[in-house]
């Protein structure tokens, strides 16, 4: 069966950044194809609203749409982080037919009440030791579904794990709120795979 993945990063994520990510998914997955979006540029503000608004500029969603539904995968994973869980949501809605296709929210946004009436949509937070990611879904009608992070109880640690499995409290200027720390050392998290 083939796969396909469209990453959308979250609030700040740089192309840099996205790079980071896709060459890890791409050794770690290597049957996989990957795809993948940094934050929208010129875009201040991490709510859906903007991170909507920011990635449409210049038809870009209806493009990514048009590359989703042309895509001839057998399934074809539409994940977000953070902030770009809105986006992931948007571009889910704006499909003429979903029935191979899995949304994915990591630790963001949650997908709307018709996504997550979908058998296939999932939802992520992470937990390590008691703590949970900043975002966790709990139930989510169903659709929750957990990361055993190790070595990050802090804030941006914990949530940046659910994209980068190298995500620790020992990178201090990520504890500290320097997003940009985000993608250190990427090692792609891949959970959402083969669920």
């Amino acid at each position: 069966m083939s796969e396909a993945v469209f990453f959308f990063g979250g609030f700040l994520a740089s192309q840099p950044d996205i790079d980071k990510w896709l060459r890890s998914a791409r050794v770690l997955k290597p049957a996989v194809e990957f795809i993948g979006f940094p934050w929208p540029k010129g875009t201040a503000r991490a709510d859906a609203d903007s991170a909507v608004k920011g990635f449409s500029k210049g038809g870009k969603l209806d493009s990514v749409i048009d590359d989703i539904q042309g895509n001839d995968a057998d399934r074809i994973y539409i994940v977000g982080h953070s902030s770009g869980c809105a986006i992931a949501n948007a571009v889910h809605a704006g499909l003429e037919y979903i029935g191979h296709h899995v949304l994915v929210a990591l630790d963001g946004f949650k997908p709307n009440n018709d996504q997550l009436d979908e058998e296939t949509t999932q939802v992520w937070g992470a937990m390590c030791e008691g703590k949970t990611s900043m975002n966790f879904p709990g139930p989510a009608k169903g659709r929750g579904r957990v990361y055993n992070a190790t070595n990050c109880k802090a804030k941006w640690p914990l949530h940046f794990s659910l994209v980068n499995t190298n995500s620790t409290d020992a990178n201090k200027d990520l504890v500290d709120g320097d997003l940009s720390q985000g993608y250190l050392n990427c090692g792609a998290n891949l959970c959402f795979l083969g669920r």
